[in-house]
C-alpha cells in the first residue's frame, strides 16, 4: 500500500505540474486567460523575472500576470498582432518612453528571440546589463532594435545577421566591445546603425545595403580605414576613433549632408569634391591631412572645420562661404582673401579662426568694423594681429611667431 501510495503520488503531480510551476512563477495557463499565445505569454513573464523597475520607475505596474488579463490590452510596451486567429507579440516597448523618467535595470532574457513576429524591440536608457543574446538573430521580422544607453556589454552577436529585415540598429552609449559584425555590413534593408561610445574595435565592415542614410560609428577604437560604403549615406560620424588612410573612399558619398571624421589619423589631401556635397556640417580636425585645400567653387556648408593638420598653401577664398570657418593650427600663408572680411562684415561669416598658422597680410581685415557677433582670431601668424582679432582664452602663444619660422615655412611651401 505503501509502495502504491508512493507511485501514485508521483504520478498524480505530473498532471498539475505545469499548472503549478505557472502559480509560482507568476504564469496563468492558457485555459485560464486563453487571450496571448501561450509561449509568448510564458516569454513576458521571462521579461519580468529578468528586469525590475529603477527606484521612482512604474514601468511594470501594469503587469499583472493573472486570469482574464490580456497582456495586449493592459501591459505597458507590449502591443500585438493576430496571425491565424491567434494574439502574437508585435512590439515591445520596455521602459518608460517619457525622455528623464527612470528605467529598467536587470539583464535581456534569452527568451526574447522566442517572440518570431516581433518588429520592434526597444528598451529605453536605463541600467540594462549582460550579453545581447544570440537568440535575438532568430527574429527574422524585427525591423527596429534600440537598446542604448545602457550597459550592455561583450560583443554583438553574429547571429545578427540573420536580422534580414532590420531597418534601425542603435545600440550607443553602453560598453560593447570586440569587432563589428561583417554580417551587419550586409543586412538589406539597413537604413540607420548607431554603435557610438562603446569600446568597438577593430576594422569597419564594408556596407552593402542602398537603403543607408545614418552611419555612426562615433568614441570607438576602431582602426584600418574607411570601407566602401554605400552612396545613399546622408550622415557620416566616424569621430575619436583610431582611423588611418586616405579619405578617398569617401568620394561616391555625393548625397552626404553631415561628415565628421574629427580626431583621427587620416592623412593625404582633402578630396575636393567633398566640398561639393550637400554637406551643412564638414569636421576632419584633428588629424594628419596635408596639402592645399583645393575648392572648386564657392561653398555652402555652413560648419566646417579643417584645424589642427598639416594643410598649406593659400586659404581658397571659396572657403567664405561658411558661417563658421575653423582653418588654425595650420601652416597656411600669405593673406586673409578680402571677401572673408565682407563676410564678416555683413555677418554672413560669423566665426573665423585663423590663429597658429603662417599668414603675412590681413588684407582688408586691419581697417574693417566687424559686428560685435562676429568672432575673429588671428593670433600667432607672422604678423601682429589686428585689434579685431579677440581669440578664446585658451589660445596660447605670443601676438606673433618668431621671424625665422615664417621664413623657414613661406620658403618652404614657396
Amino acid at each position: 500500500m505503501g509502495k502504491h501510495a508512493t507511485r501514485r503520488w508521483d504520478i498524480v503531480p505530473i498532471f498539475l505540474l505545469h499548472t503549478l510551476l505557472c502559480l509560482v512563477i507568476g504564469i496563468v495557463p492558457l485555459e485560464a486567460q486563453q487571450l496571448l499565445d501561450q509561449q509568448e505569454f510564458e516569454v513576458l513573464a521571462s521579461v519580468k523575472n529578468s528586469m525590475v523597475d529603477l527606484p521612482g520607475g512604474s514601468f511594470f505596474s501594469t503587469w499583472e500576470f493573472a486570469a482574464n488579463v490580456d497582456p495586449c490590452e493592459s501591459f505597458s510596451g507590449v502591443q500585438c498582432v493576430t496571425v491565424d486567429g491567434v494574439n502574437r507579440v508585435g512590439s515591445l516597448f520596455l521602459g518608460p518612453q517619457s525622455a528623464g523618467s527612470p528605467g529598467l535595470s536587470g539583464t535581456l532574457t534569452p527568451a526574447l528571440g522566442s517572440l518570431v513576429y516581433l518588429t520592434q524591440l526597444m528598451i529605453s536608457a536605463g541600467e540594462v546589463q549582460g550579453l545581447l543574446p544570440s537568440s535575438l538573430g532568430n527574429l527574422e521580422n524585427l525591423q527596429i532594435f534600440s537598446c542604448d544607453q545602457n550597459r550592455i556589454s561583450g560583443s554583438i552577436p553574429d547571429s545578427f545577421a540573420n536580422l534580414r529585415n532590420l531597418q534601425i540598429l542603435q545600440l550607443s552609449m553602453n560598453g560593447l566591445d570586440g569587432s563589428i559584425p561583417w554580417g551587419l555590413g550586409q543586412l538589406p534593408a539597413l537604413k540607420i546603425l548607431i554603435l557610438s561610445d562603446n569600446e568597438l574595435s577593430g576594422s569597419i565592415p564594408s556596407f552593402s545595403s542602398s537603403s543607408l542614410t545614418h552611419l555612426d560609428l562615433r568614441n570607438n577604437e576602431l582602426s584600418g580605414g574607411i570601407p566602401s560604403l554605400p552612396s545613399s549615406l546622408q550622415y557620416l560620424s566616424l569621430t575619436r576613433n583610431a582611423l588611418t588612410g586616405w579619405l578617398g573612399a569617401l568620394v561616391p558619398l555625393s548625397s552626404l549632408t553631415y561628415l565628421d571624421c574629427s580626431f583621427n589619423q587620416f592623412s593625404g589631401s582633402i578630396p575636393s569634391v567633398l566640398f561639393t556635397f550637400p554637406l551643412s556640417y564638414l569636421m576632419l580636425n584633428r588629424n594628419l591631412l596635408s596639402g592645399q585645400v583645393s575648392v572648386p567653387a564657392p561653398i555652402t556648408i555652413n560648419y566646417v572645420d579643417l584645424s589642427y593638420n598639416h594643410l598649406d598653401g593659400t586659404i581658397s577664398p571659396f572657403l567664405a562661404g561658411a558661417q563658421s570657418l575653423f582653418l588654425n593650427n595650420n601652416f597656411f600663408i600669405g593673406a586673409v582673401p578680402e571677401v572673408f572680411v565682407s563676410r564678416m562684415e555683413s555677418a554672413a561669416l560669423q566665426s573665423l579662426y585663423l590663429q597658429h598658422n603662417f599668414l603675412s597680410n590681413w588684407g582688408a581685415l586691419g581697417n574693417s568694423s566687424l559686428p560685435t557677433s562676429v568672432a575673429v582670431c588671428v593670433q600667432y601668424n607672422c604678423m601682429v594681429p589686428p585689434p579685431q582679432s579677440l581669440c578664446p582664452k585658451n589660445v596660447a602663444g605670443a601676438a606673433a611667431r618668431p621671424g625665422y619660422q615664417c621664413v623657414k615655412v613661406a620658403g618652404t611651401q614657396n
